[in-house]
């Protein structure tokens, strides 16, 4: 048993416009006659970029709405995230079947941040382990919040980064179709279908998108993803949502990217050729919705989730690979197997009153969840199609709690002080089957305290920072490696940020101070196999964030963002004075638009430094099929994209893409060999309403 408490205290005096809780419920409303019957428990409610809503959080916080994901025109929520201030992308192919993203100076290839859906997790597991393994489709997306700093302290675990959330799409009446093909034989329809009863007080929706492509260097992929929802509200101020998805893909990917001399050839070709990661997700949320009295609303939601992700790899014979200077493939084939099951429920009490003299929004929560996974190993050969012995088999599961408290208490008319404490506490255990039973547990306990504020500079402009405790759990894998207790404390970090932030006549800006202290980092085999079964001690993340709107008239307008981090070092260990994997000290973008009645145009910049693939800070990329995790010192890219919109009429419209305009060859990821980025590549498309 592991059980840490550290009291915090906050030396900041800023604060924020005073905002009475109903004006708060008004402003997180977009649409009354949608919010009536939306059905999807909305455990981040942040909608929209009105001040009211912004002034409120104590932490940064970014949100890329419908209309800018359209202008984006993604293939996957990875071309929304690394537009993002603070966030840096480890691409592995370009639908992000996987998530790879680290948050100010977290490592890109270790998860530090909590991805959800609708308020739900939706990564495999969250204390088992294996939370890379599914990403949600960006054609089911509706919204995308990230948040950072203080202001995700009401969710966990795994916030040491921040919170992604995306929000799925409602159907509206009617029908939308849309389609896209493009560069690799991509191929992709979508369509949105939704109605609403007489009463306008149920309705329900399906989005299903399918989708194939030869991929760049011939990583094909066959994607079905299918989104139902479904809600109705009551007469006595209830409402109930349902919302069920099945996902399927079968992807051409594997851990091996090109050996060095094939990259600097410029060559194209599948590294891994017969490789194959295939998965399946089922899921489903209940939802319900009591306002209870005009000062408290009390909102629940049940979720499950099982999915699939097996995944096929053939040896390689490592002399033949290094004197072909190509991997060279055996028969012997391999199949890492796993399932996962989830199920949960967290219920949320928000309450308006008054606290010492003073308006007080506070909110309680409570969240139970089992999580459970199996794992087999097949050994088979080429001939035998995918069938052989099993000669690993094991389960993890793990049960968790967690509690919160938070209250956000208006101090006067400009300073509102916002502190709170979240408890999580959890059991792991590991069960042997291969050939007699034996198992293993662990338990652990953090308390999570924090304290933000905000404090209002005038109608459009404030000043906000925070301090919180963030924890990351040691999965079963490195917990209980062995089968035995390895007794690794949790990955604990004390979380600071200060910021600025606010609207002068046509400019929008923001900037943000973050300093992040480990007291214990574990950096696991995706970035050096030789951290995955201890501490890796003490790291140090510090740096900034910025971003800068500007309207420059005649339909012209600019965005811009930046994040610089100049430290995140490890302080102790035998990495001492390195720098962590995936963390580049400079990630910046800049956009130009263009708009000007049915048309919308906009060249886009993405900018990342240098950056290492190991934690040893190894220089130079090997040049032969050595095994294990590879290391190097990734260059700097700079990728240019240029994408339009036109609308025919109101319910037509085509647009179409240029990405990486200047065929630039650039690196995104380092494992065994070289993963390269996408090369130039064209896309056009239509949307028309039924």
């Amino acid at each position: 048993m592991h059980t840490t408490f550290s009291p915090l205290c906050l030396a900041v005096t800023f604060a924020c416009a005073s905002i009475s809780a109903s004006a708060q419920q008004q402003a997180l409303t977009p649409d009354a006659d949608s919010q009536a019957i939306m059905p999807t428990l909305e455990v981040i409610r942040v909608v929209g970029e009105s001040a009211p809503v912004l002034l409120e959080q104590t932490g940064s916080v970014v949100v890329i709405g419908r209309k800018q994901i359209e202008q984006i025109q993604p293939l996957s929520t990875e071309d929304i995230l690394r537009r993002i201030p603070g966030i840096n992308i480890k691409s592995e192919e370009e639908t992000a079947i996987v998530a790879n993203f680290g948050i100010r100076g977290l490592s890109a290839s270790e998860s530090k941040s909590l991805l959800l859906e609708d308020g739900v997790p939706v990564a495999p597991g969250l204390f088992i382990g294996n939370d890379r393994y599914f990403n949600p489709r960006i054609q089911r997306i509706e919204q995308i919040e990230v948040l950072k700093g203080s202001a995700s302290l009401r969710y966990g675990p795994s916030t040491i980064g921040g919170v992604v959330n995306y929000q799925t799409k409602t159907p509206d009446d009617g029908v939308k179709l849309t389609g896209r093909a493009g560069s690799f034989n991509m191929q992709e329809l979508s369509i949105e279908a939704g109605g609403k009863n007489a009463a306008e007080d149920a309705f329900a929706g399906v989005v299903a998108t399918y989708a194939k492509s030869d991929g760049f260097m011939h990583k094909d992929y066959e994607m079905t993803d299918v989104m139902a929802k479904a809600g109705v509200i009551f007469g006595n101020d209830q409402k109930l949502g349902i919302k069920v998805s099945r996902y399927e893909n079968d992807a051409n990917i594997s851990y091996r990217g090109l050996l060095l001399g094939d990259y600097q050839r410029g060559e194209d070709y599948n590294p891994a050729p017969d490789d194959y990661f295939l998965t399946d997700r089922t899921a489903f949320d209940v939802n319900h919705e009591w306002a209870i009295s005009d000062t408290a609303i009390l909102k629940t939601v049940f979720y499950w989730s099982e999915m699939s992700r097996d995944y096929w790899r053939y040896s390689v014979d490592t002399d033949a690979s290094n004197e072909a200077g190509r991997w060279v493939y055996t028969d012997a084939l391999t199949g890492n197997n796993r399932a996962f099951e989830r199920q949960g429920f967290e219920t949320r009490l928000n309450l308006d009153h008054r606290l010492f003299g003073m308006d007080t929004n506070s909110e309680f929560g409570l969240r139970f969840m089992q999580e459970e996974s199996n794992d087999t190993r097949i050994r088979a050969i080429r001939s035998a199609d995918r069938t052989g012995i099993n000669d690993r088999h094991r389960q993890d599961s793990a049960n968790s709690v967690a509690a919160y408290a938070q209250s956000r208490i208006e101090i006067n008319d400009r300073f509102a002080v916002t502190p709170g404490v979240r408890i999580e506490s959890y059991e792991q255990k590991r069960e042997i089957l291969s050939n007699s039973s034996a198992s293993a547990n662990t338990s652990n306990t953090e308390v999570l305290p924090g304290v933000g504020a905000t404090y209002d500079l005038s109608d459009s402009d404030q000043v906000y920072g925070g301090v919180y405790r963030a924890f990351s759990p040691a999965t079963n894998g490195v917990a209980l490696d062995g089968l035995a207790d390895q007794q690794l404390d949790a990955e604990r970090s004390t979380n600071y940020e200060l910021g600025l932030r606010g609207k002068k006549t046509d400019i929008t800006y923001e900037v943000a101070a973050f300093f992040m202290d480990f007291s214990n980092q574990v950096v696991t085999g995706n970035s050096n196999p030789n951290l995955s079964q201890s501490n890796a001690g003490k790291t140090r993340h510090y740096g900034m964030e910025l971003a800068l709107a500007y309207d420059i008239g005649g339909g012209f307008n600019i965005d811009s963002n930046a994040t610089w981090v100049p430290t995140s070092d490890f302080e102790t260990g035998s990495n001492a004075g390195n720098r962590l994997p995936y963390a580049p000290k400079i990630v910046a973008n800049v956009a130009l638009r263009y708009q000007a009645d049915a048309l919308n145009t906009a060249l886009s910049v993405h900018h990342r430094g240098e950056q290492y693939g190991d934690a040893a800070n190894t220089q130079d990329i090997p040049d032969n099929a050595a095994g294990g995790i590879w290391g190097g010192l990734m260059p700097s890219y700079t990728v240019f994209d240029l994408t339009t919109q036109y609308n025919i009429a109101d319910n037509l419209k085509v647009f179409g893409s240029i990405k990486n305009l200047t065929n630039k060859q650039y690196i995104t990821g380092l494992r065994q060999g070289i993963y390269v980025g996408p090369e130039r590549s064209l896309e056009l498309g239509f949307s028309y309403d039924f």
